[in-house]
């Protein structure tokens, strides 16, 4: 039984943790921006999951885990300007939590989690 905890565990990613909020497929193009030495660099990508408290993607470049820069993208008809965290990062995608979201933001990323229209 315990060698079987550990296989379970040795499969989980090590950015595998308790969702607070539902995550549901979600693919749009993004742009990250990011302060580097020297100025703000733009980086472009593709969301791959959204939630209220975050979002996961694949995006070029290299980013580092706490790094916080701004992210832009498109939720059904309102463009979504946030500050992020992010949280993982790997060759294969990277997490983000997003920061300072207002409640209609939120709300908006609710919507589209759910499959609804925006109220």
């Amino acid at each position: 039984m315990l060698s079987e905890l550990r296989a379970v565990r040795s499969v989980v990613p090590p950015y595998a943790h308790v969702q607070r909020y539902p995550r549901t497929p979600f693919s749009v193009p993004l742009t990250i921006r990011h302060l580097k030495p020297g100025g703000i660099q733009t980086t472009h990508g593709i969301s791959l999951d959204i939630s209220e408290g975050g979002l996961g993607a694949l995006v070029e470049g290299t980013l580092h885990v706490g790094e916080t820069v701004s992210v832009d993208l498109l939720l059904q008809q309102h463009a979504l300007h946030s500050v992020a965290i992010i949280r993982h990062t790997s060759s294969l995608r990277s997490g983000f939590e997003f920061v300072g979201l207002t409640a209609e933001e939120r709300q908006q990323i609710a919507d589209e989690v759910a499959g609804r229209e925006p109220s």
